[in-house]
């Protein structure tokens, strides 16, 4: 993407700003809506493939594919045919054996977002590309006490991942529990967004809506415009969610059903805990405890406005990024009607989590992530002198180098990070490979240990975790995961050694 100049922001500032009165199922779209598209049908999961005695081996295939999304034919990007790609099911210890081949016109690669596998040689590499035409045999071993829980897969090749992702490229990954969770029945739901034009193909993506961050005109459930679940009451069911979205955070509610949050992100919580909504930046996933009432209920994403360019400019970029307009969006339908099932057994408790503030602290960084004008990468006040003058989105006030290592750290050691945004948007910061426990967030402690993966940053805030440097040696990434910024240079390298 070519950098935006002065001229062209104060330009695309001034649409951008009736584009957002406009409202609506997603940001900035106007052509259509998400009325275009006819919703119902049951939900339908993708393809599970499972490992056998340790070891999941399976073809890959990221490829141009014809589907259809809502009762229109759409051409979309997909691995292996489907929208989402398959599930991958493993449990900790095990072996994934991915022959990966590149059937698009563009390079690409493949991240397994939140294991904690090695990030060398041909793991979890983001600095590997594989070429239109080419494949790639990657290997992921999983510890033998890897979190249980809910992740998932998406290409990772820099400049190119917001358009993969938003095209149609993501899979789910789950690693199975040592103890089972009772319920009913176990539902995997990957919510994404697509936009498309007249003919079905996707729609060209402006800077304004790159810079702002991309949100599609219409929110799919596993490739479906608002599904249908049914169940009988008095069950119990474990619903994993994974935000595919590129940009969109999503505020879950379902209301009349009693729902507790199992897991975000990796492991499992002690105890679950009621909840009456969740929030998920881009890349988040959550393992949701539904225990059914009779009745019709919707599963709905309420309007989350995660900043704007207010006071970028001089004033001239206006509006926020409230996440489909003011409304909110209906993602599935949930029916619960018949005879009432049997009681289920009791929740067992999680495990203890570790608490890394019971460990010494080697070393402390802050990292800046930040919004603005000049080639720099440094915050403008408003004045904005020259017309040539570049967007910037940066880390520390630098773009992303493959070349360099922005933040080293002495393997087998505990650090304190503290992820600052000085801009005016919100950014969910995602590091590879090692998760990190949110000790602060807001200027308040956080009681707990909470361990993510994705960790969201609000506007003007700021947010202290602790990340453990063990088990794997090796150099990485960590960014915002707004895709379109990650792809504008806000990701820097980490390297453990």
């Amino acid at each position: 993407m070519s950098p935006l100049t002065r001229r062209q922001l104060l330009a695309l500032g001034a649409a951008g700003a009736g584009a957002t009165a406009v409202g609506g199922a997603g940001l900035w779209w106007t052509a259509s809506s998400s009325r275009e598209y006819t919703a119902g049908g049951d939900l339908i999961e993708s393809r599970v493939l499972s490992s056998r005695d340790g070891v999941l081996e399976l073809d890959l295939e990221a490829a141009p594919t014809r589907v259809q999304v809502g009762g229109r034919e759409a051409s979309v990007q997909t691995f292996n045919g489907s929208l989402p790609g398959p599930t991958l099911r493993v449990a900790p210890g095990d072996t994934i054996r991915v022959a990966m081949t590149n059937r698009l016109e563009a390079p690409t690669n493949l991240h397994v977002h939140g294991l904690h596998v090695s990030p060398e040689g041909n793991g979890d590499n983001p600095f590997l590309s594989i070429a239109p035409g080419e494949s790639f045999d990657y290997e992921f071993i999983l510890p033998e006490d890897h979190p249980p829980g809910t992740y998932w897969y998406h290409p990772h090749r820099h400049g190119y991942v917001a358009d993969q992702v938003a095209a149609g490229l993501y899979g789910a990954i789950i690693v199975e529990d040592l103890e089972p969770v009772p319920a009913a029945r176990e539902r995997v739901m990957v919510v994404s967004d697509l936009s498309l034009d007249a003919s079905g193909n996707l729609a060209e993506v402006n800077q304004m809506q790159q810079m702002m961050g991309r949100e599609g005109q219409v929110v799919l459930v596993n490739g479906q415009v608002r599904p249908r679940l049914t169940a009988a009451p008095g069950e119990r069911e474990r619903w994993r969610i994974v935000n595919a979205c590129p940009s969109r955070y999503l505020r879950l509610q379902l209301e009349g059903q009693r729902v507790q949050l199992l897991s975000r992100d990796l492991g499992r919580l002690p105890v679950p805990e009621e909840i009456t909504e969740v929030l998920l930046a881009p890349g988040n996933r959550v393992e949701l405890l539904v225990e059914t009432t009779e009745g019709s209920a919707m599963l709905l994403t309420a309007p989350v406005n995660r900043g704007g360019m207010d006071g970028m400019m001089g004033g001239a970029m206006m509006g926020d990024n409230s996440a489909g307009g003011d409304e909110a969006i209906e993602l599935l339908t949930f029916e619960v009607s018949g005879d009432r099932a049997q009681t289920p057994n009791p929740v067992p408790a999680g495990p203890t989590l570790r608490d890394l503030r019971q460990e010494p602290v080697a070393a402390r960084h802050t990292l800046d992530f930040a919004m603005g004008m000049g080639g720099g990468g440094a915050m403008m006040d408003g004045a904005g002198s020259a017309e040539n003058t570049m967007m910037a989105f940066t880390i520390n006030g630098r773009e992303f180098d493959a070349t360099r290592t922005d933040t080293a750290v002495a393997a087998g050691t505990v650090q304190e990070w503290t992820l600052t945004n000085s801009s005016p948007m919100d950014h969910p910061v995602h590091l590879h490979v090692w998760p990190m426990q949110v000790i602060e967030d807001g200027g308040r402690d956080v009681p707990e240990p909470r361990w993510q993966d994705v960790v969201n940053v609000p506007a003007r805030r700021q947010v202290k975790v602790l990340i453990a440097f063990g088990d794997f040696p090796g150099r990485t990434v960590y960014h915002c995961h707004i895709l379109d910024h990650e792809d504008q240079g806000m990701m820097g390298t980490v390297e453990a050694r």
